[in-house]
Protein backbone atom coordinates (compact mmCIF):
# COMPACT_ATOMS: atom_id res chain seq x y z
CA UNK A 1 0.00 0.00 0.00
CA UNK A 2 1.71 3.02 -0.96
CA UNK A 3 1.54 5.97 1.47
CA UNK A 4 1.33 8.16 -1.34
CA UNK A 5 -2.23 7.28 -1.83
CA UNK A 6 -3.17 8.97 1.58
CA UNK A 7 -4.16 12.54 1.75
CA UNK A 8 -2.71 14.07 6.02
CA UNK A 9 -5.26 15.63 7.74
CA UNK A 10 -5.00 17.33 11.50
CA UNK A 11 -8.33 17.10 13.13
CA UNK A 12 -7.92 20.77 15.28
CA UNK A 13 -10.42 19.45 17.85
CA UNK A 14 -9.45 16.20 18.92
CA UNK A 15 -5.49 16.26 17.71
CA UNK A 16 -5.87 13.21 16.27
CA UNK A 17 -3.69 12.37 13.06
CA UNK A 18 -6.05 11.47 10.10
CA UNK A 19 -4.96 9.88 6.62
CA UNK A 20 -7.23 9.61 4.53
CA UNK A 21 -7.16 6.40 1.76
CA UNK A 22 -7.74 6.11 -1.62
CA UNK A 23 -11.15 5.30 -1.39
CA UNK A 24 -11.47 8.07 0.89
CA UNK A 25 -11.96 6.30 3.89
CA UNK A 26 -10.47 8.05 7.14
CA UNK A 27 -7.51 6.29 8.99
CA UNK A 28 -6.53 7.10 12.24
CA UNK A 29 -2.57 6.97 13.20
CA UNK A 30 -1.57 6.47 17.03
CA UNK A 31 1.69 6.71 17.94
CA UNK A 32 3.79 6.33 21.66
CA UNK A 33 6.51 8.60 22.68
CA UNK A 34 9.13 5.97 22.09
CA UNK A 35 8.30 5.66 18.51
CA UNK A 36 5.46 2.60 18.03
CA UNK A 37 2.78 2.95 15.97
CA UNK A 38 -0.90 1.65 14.99
CA UNK A 39 -3.30 2.49 11.91
CA UNK A 40 -6.91 2.10 12.51
CA UNK A 41 -9.22 2.11 9.79
CA UNK A 42 -13.06 3.73 9.86
CA UNK A 43 -13.50 0.71 7.43
CA UNK A 44 -14.52 -1.96 9.90
CA UNK A 45 -12.90 -0.14 12.57
CA UNK A 46 -9.88 -2.57 11.51
CA UNK A 47 -6.35 -1.77 13.28
CA UNK A 48 -4.21 -2.33 9.74
CA UNK A 49 -0.72 -1.85 11.67
CA UNK A 50 0.57 -2.03 14.35
CA UNK A 51 4.79 -1.35 14.45
CA UNK A 52 7.07 -1.84 17.59
CA UNK A 53 9.81 1.46 18.17
CA UNK A 54 12.21 0.07 16.01
CA UNK A 55 9.45 0.13 12.77
CA UNK A 56 9.24 -3.46 12.66
CA UNK A 57 5.33 -4.44 11.47
CA UNK A 58 3.96 -7.11 13.88
CA UNK A 59 0.99 -7.23 11.93
CA UNK A 60 0.19 -9.77 9.25
CA UNK A 61 -1.57 -7.94 5.93
CA UNK A 62 -1.44 -10.06 2.38
CA UNK A 63 0.47 -8.86 -0.84
CA UNK A 64 -3.23 -9.72 -2.55
CA UNK A 65 -5.27 -7.93 0.08
CA UNK A 66 -7.94 -5.86 -1.25
CA UNK A 67 -8.39 -2.53 -0.09
CA UNK A 68 -11.94 -1.41 -1.37
CA UNK A 69 -14.87 -1.12 0.81
CA UNK A 70 -17.37 -3.46 1.55
CA UNK A 71 -14.27 -5.78 1.47
CA UNK A 72 -12.65 -6.80 5.02
CA UNK A 73 -8.90 -6.57 4.12
CA UNK A 74 -6.88 -9.82 4.40
CA UNK A 75 -4.74 -8.57 7.46
CA UNK A 76 -4.32 -6.61 10.80
CA UNK A 77 -6.88 -6.97 13.38
CA UNK A 78 -10.79 -7.34 11.52
CA UNK A 79 -13.88 -7.26 14.30
CA UNK A 80 -15.72 -9.99 13.69
CA UNK A 81 -19.39 -8.85 14.97
CA UNK A 82 -22.38 -9.77 15.57
CA UNK A 83 -20.74 -13.56 14.51
CA UNK A 84 -17.31 -15.47 14.30
CA UNK A 85 -17.12 -17.49 11.18
CA UNK A 86 -19.75 -19.01 9.57
CA UNK A 87 -22.07 -21.09 12.26
CA UNK A 88 -25.13 -18.83 12.05
CA UNK A 89 -27.20 -17.06 9.17
CA UNK A 90 -25.21 -14.39 8.63
CA UNK A 91 -22.00 -13.39 6.27
CA UNK A 92 -18.91 -14.87 7.36
CA UNK A 93 -17.46 -13.03 10.37
CA UNK A 94 -20.76 -10.85 10.49
CA UNK A 95 -21.30 -7.27 9.38
CA UNK A 96 -19.06 -5.28 11.27
CA UNK A 97 -15.98 -5.87 9.45
CA UNK A 98 -17.21 -4.39 6.44
CA UNK A 99 -19.24 -1.20 8.01
CA UNK A 100 -17.46 2.61 7.55
CA UNK A 101 -17.55 3.53 11.46
CA UNK A 102 -17.88 6.85 13.26
CA UNK A 103 -15.80 8.90 15.74
CA UNK A 104 -17.47 8.73 19.11
CA UNK A 105 -17.98 12.41 19.95
CA UNK A 106 -18.95 11.53 23.22
CA UNK A 107 -15.22 10.21 23.89
CA UNK A 108 -12.68 12.41 24.08
CA UNK A 109 -10.73 10.43 21.19
CA UNK A 110 -7.11 11.38 22.71
CA UNK A 111 -5.91 10.71 25.89
CA UNK A 112 -1.98 11.56 26.64
CA UNK A 113 -2.41 12.82 30.07
CA UNK A 114 -3.75 9.93 31.71
CA UNK A 115 -1.67 7.61 34.06
CA UNK A 116 -0.51 5.04 31.06
CA UNK A 117 -0.11 7.66 28.78
CA UNK A 118 -1.96 6.47 26.25
CA UNK A 119 -2.74 7.08 22.75
CA UNK A 120 -6.20 6.45 21.85
CA UNK A 121 -9.25 6.88 19.41
CA UNK A 122 -12.79 5.84 19.87
CA UNK A 123 -15.08 4.82 17.19
CA UNK A 124 -18.79 3.75 17.01
CA UNK A 125 -20.81 1.49 15.27
CA UNK A 126 -24.71 1.58 14.94
CA UNK A 127 -26.61 -0.28 12.51
CA UNK A 128 -28.05 0.85 9.71
CA UNK A 129 -31.51 -0.27 8.22
CA UNK A 130 -29.89 -2.86 6.13
CA UNK A 131 -28.26 -4.66 8.79
CA UNK A 132 -31.36 -4.58 10.58
CA UNK A 133 -32.98 -6.31 8.01
CA UNK A 134 -30.43 -9.34 8.13
CA UNK A 135 -30.26 -8.70 11.85
CA UNK A 136 -33.08 -7.33 13.63
CA UNK A 137 -31.60 -5.93 16.81
CA UNK A 138 -30.75 -2.45 17.65
CA UNK A 139 -27.19 -2.11 19.50
CA UNK A 140 -24.58 0.40 20.18
CA UNK A 141 -20.98 -0.68 19.25
CA UNK A 142 -17.75 1.45 20.72
CA UNK A 143 -14.51 0.64 20.31
CA UNK A 144 -11.43 2.01 21.89
CA UNK A 145 -8.40 1.68 20.19
CA UNK A 146 -4.93 1.86 22.24
CA UNK A 147 -1.22 2.43 21.91
CA UNK A 148 0.53 2.65 25.43
CA UNK A 149 3.34 4.40 26.15
CA UNK A 150 5.64 1.00 25.96
CA UNK A 151 4.24 0.13 22.84
CA UNK A 152 1.59 -2.23 23.32
CA UNK A 153 -1.87 -2.57 21.51
CA UNK A 154 -4.88 -2.37 23.57
CA UNK A 155 -8.64 -2.92 22.02
CA UNK A 156 -11.70 -2.72 23.73
CA UNK A 157 -15.05 -3.19 22.67
CA UNK A 158 -18.08 -2.54 24.23
CA UNK A 159 -21.73 -3.55 23.09
CA UNK A 160 -24.88 -2.21 24.37
CA UNK A 161 -28.28 -3.62 23.98
CA UNK A 162 -30.58 -1.00 23.26
CA UNK A 163 -33.19 -2.97 21.49
CA UNK A 164 -36.50 -3.59 23.34
CA UNK A 165 -35.66 -7.37 23.41
CA UNK A 166 -32.79 -9.58 24.70
CA UNK A 167 -30.25 -10.69 21.52
CA UNK A 168 -27.32 -13.17 21.50
CA UNK A 169 -24.09 -12.46 19.43
CA UNK A 170 -20.70 -13.98 19.02
CA UNK A 171 -17.65 -12.35 18.85
CA UNK A 172 -13.36 -12.20 17.68
CA UNK A 173 -10.55 -10.63 17.31
CA UNK A 174 -9.34 -11.89 14.14
CA UNK A 175 -5.69 -11.33 14.76
CA UNK A 176 -3.39 -11.59 11.98
CA UNK A 177 0.14 -11.78 13.68
CA UNK A 178 3.43 -11.87 11.49
CA UNK A 179 5.69 -14.51 12.52
CA UNK A 180 9.23 -15.18 10.50
CA UNK A 181 8.20 -18.85 10.03
CA UNK A 182 5.15 -20.84 10.85
CA UNK A 183 7.19 -24.16 11.19
CA UNK A 184 9.03 -22.34 14.12
CA UNK A 185 6.64 -20.73 16.51
CA UNK A 186 4.70 -22.55 19.43
CA UNK A 187 2.16 -21.35 21.45
CA UNK A 188 1.82 -21.28 24.78
CA UNK A 189 -0.74 -21.48 27.53
CA UNK A 190 -3.28 -23.75 25.75
CA UNK A 191 -2.07 -27.16 26.79
CA UNK A 192 -4.37 -29.87 28.19
CA UNK A 193 -7.74 -27.68 26.94
CA UNK A 194 -10.20 -28.90 25.01
CA UNK A 195 -10.66 -27.63 21.87
CA UNK A 196 -13.72 -27.84 18.92
CA UNK A 197 -11.76 -28.65 15.44
CA UNK A 198 -13.60 -27.00 12.67
CA UNK A 199 -11.77 -29.45 10.35
CA UNK A 200 -13.54 -32.34 11.76
CA UNK A 201 -17.24 -30.68 12.46
CA UNK A 202 -16.50 -28.78 15.21
CA UNK A 203 -15.53 -31.84 16.75
CA UNK A 204 -14.12 -31.97 20.32
CA UNK A 205 -10.42 -33.09 21.41
CA UNK A 206 -8.21 -32.56 23.88
CA UNK A 207 -4.59 -30.67 22.99
CA UNK A 208 -2.19 -33.08 23.96
CA UNK A 209 1.07 -31.49 23.42
CA UNK A 210 3.47 -29.22 25.23
CA UNK A 211 2.60 -26.33 23.47
CA UNK A 212 1.05 -26.04 20.06
CA UNK A 213 3.85 -25.82 16.90
CA UNK A 214 2.78 -26.03 13.14
CA UNK A 215 2.99 -28.69 10.66
CA UNK A 216 -0.62 -28.91 8.61
CA UNK A 217 -3.39 -26.59 8.42
CA UNK A 218 -4.97 -25.80 11.64
CA UNK A 219 -8.55 -24.49 12.23
CA UNK A 220 -9.70 -24.54 16.14
CA UNK A 221 -11.39 -23.30 18.91
CA UNK A 222 -9.55 -23.48 22.36
CA UNK A 223 -12.52 -23.09 24.59
CA UNK A 224 -12.42 -21.84 28.14
CA UNK A 225 -8.87 -20.83 27.50
CA UNK A 226 -6.23 -18.50 30.31
CA UNK A 227 -6.44 -14.76 30.03
CA UNK A 228 -2.74 -14.79 29.19
CA UNK A 229 -0.85 -16.81 26.57
CA UNK A 230 1.91 -16.34 24.46
CA UNK A 231 2.91 -16.84 20.59
CA UNK A 232 6.80 -17.46 20.08
CA UNK A 233 8.68 -16.36 17.26
CA UNK A 234 12.14 -19.07 17.55
CA UNK A 235 13.66 -17.31 14.55
CA UNK A 236 12.87 -13.92 15.31
CA UNK A 237 13.72 -14.46 18.96
CA UNK A 238 10.34 -12.58 19.37
CA UNK A 239 7.64 -13.53 21.83
CA UNK A 240 3.86 -11.79 21.19
CA UNK A 241 2.17 -11.90 24.55
CA UNK A 242 -2.12 -11.50 24.18
CA UNK A 243 -4.19 -10.46 27.31
CA UNK A 244 -7.84 -11.12 26.79
CA UNK A 245 -10.68 -10.11 29.17
CA UNK A 246 -14.36 -11.02 29.08
CA UNK A 247 -13.46 -13.48 25.96
CA UNK A 248 -13.36 -17.49 26.77
CA UNK A 249 -11.83 -18.74 23.67
CA UNK A 250 -9.03 -18.24 21.78
CA UNK A 251 -9.41 -19.47 18.06
CA UNK A 252 -6.32 -20.49 15.56
CA UNK A 253 -5.83 -20.70 12.53
CA UNK A 254 -3.43 -21.45 9.43
CA UNK A 255 -4.62 -22.22 5.97
CA UNK A 256 -1.03 -23.92 5.46
CA UNK A 257 -0.28 -24.78 1.52
CA UNK A 258 -3.51 -26.35 0.41
CA UNK A 259 -5.96 -24.14 1.44
CA UNK A 260 -4.10 -21.13 0.63
CA UNK A 261 -4.45 -21.59 -3.06
CA UNK A 262 -7.86 -21.86 -2.69
CA UNK A 263 -8.14 -18.37 -0.92
CA UNK A 264 -8.27 -15.68 -3.82
CA UNK A 265 -7.03 -12.39 -1.13
CA UNK A 266 -4.15 -14.75 0.09
CA UNK A 267 -0.89 -15.56 -1.28
CA UNK A 268 0.26 -18.66 -2.08
CA UNK A 269 2.92 -19.20 0.30
CA UNK A 270 1.70 -16.74 2.63
CA UNK A 271 0.90 -18.85 4.76
CA UNK A 272 4.60 -19.21 6.05
CA UNK A 273 4.41 -15.56 7.26
CA UNK A 274 1.65 -15.14 9.39
CA UNK A 275 -0.49 -17.02 12.47
CA UNK A 276 -3.78 -16.04 13.36
CA UNK A 277 -4.51 -16.18 17.03
CA UNK A 278 -8.25 -15.17 18.05
CA UNK A 279 -9.52 -13.92 21.07
CA UNK A 280 -13.05 -14.70 20.79
CA UNK A 281 -16.58 -15.50 22.18
CA UNK A 282 -16.89 -18.64 19.42
CA UNK A 283 -18.48 -21.57 21.08
CA UNK A 284 -21.17 -20.27 23.14
CA UNK A 285 -22.85 -16.66 22.23
CA UNK A 286 -23.52 -13.99 24.39
CA UNK A 287 -26.89 -12.35 24.99
CA UNK A 288 -27.92 -9.10 26.39
CA UNK A 289 -30.60 -8.25 27.97
CA UNK A 290 -32.25 -4.53 26.78
CA UNK A 291 -30.17 -1.90 28.26
CA UNK A 292 -26.82 -4.44 29.00
CA UNK A 293 -23.79 -3.86 27.91
CA UNK A 294 -20.78 -6.38 27.39
CA UNK A 295 -17.00 -5.56 27.49
CA UNK A 296 -14.40 -7.40 25.39
CA UNK A 297 -10.76 -6.29 25.74
CA UNK A 298 -7.69 -7.59 24.09
CA UNK A 299 -3.92 -6.20 24.85
CA UNK A 300 -0.94 -7.32 22.54
CA UNK A 301 2.34 -6.92 23.73
CA UNK A 302 5.73 -7.86 22.00
CA UNK A 303 8.60 -8.70 24.37
CA UNK A 304 12.53 -10.90 23.59
CA UNK A 305 11.58 -14.37 23.82
CA UNK A 306 14.40 -14.51 26.95
CA UNK A 307 12.43 -12.16 28.53
CA UNK A 308 9.08 -13.56 28.56
CA UNK A 309 8.74 -16.27 31.25
CA UNK A 310 6.65 -15.34 34.03
CA UNK A 311 4.00 -13.78 31.51
CA UNK A 312 1.99 -16.43 31.62
CA UNK A 313 1.29 -16.19 35.43
CA UNK A 314 0.41 -12.31 35.49
CA UNK A 315 -3.30 -12.11 35.81
CA UNK A 316 -5.04 -9.78 32.91
CA UNK A 317 -3.93 -6.22 33.31
CA UNK A 318 -5.68 -4.26 30.62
Amino acid sequence: MSMGHYTNLTDPRTELEVVRDWNGVDQVVLRSPRGAYARVSLHGGQVLSWRNDRGEELLFTSSKAIFKPPKAMRGGIPICFPQFGNSGTLEQHGFARNRIWALDEEHPPLNQNDNNSKASVDLILKPSEDDLKCWPHCFEFRLRVSLTKDGNLSLVSRIRNVNGKPFSFSFGYHTYLSVSDISEVRIEGLETLDYLDNLSQRERFTEQGDAITFESEVDRVYVSSPNVIAVLDHEKKRTFVIRKEGLPDVVVWNPWEKKSKTIVDFGDEEYKQMLCVDAAAAERQITLKPGEEWTGKLELSEVPSTNCSGHLDQPGII
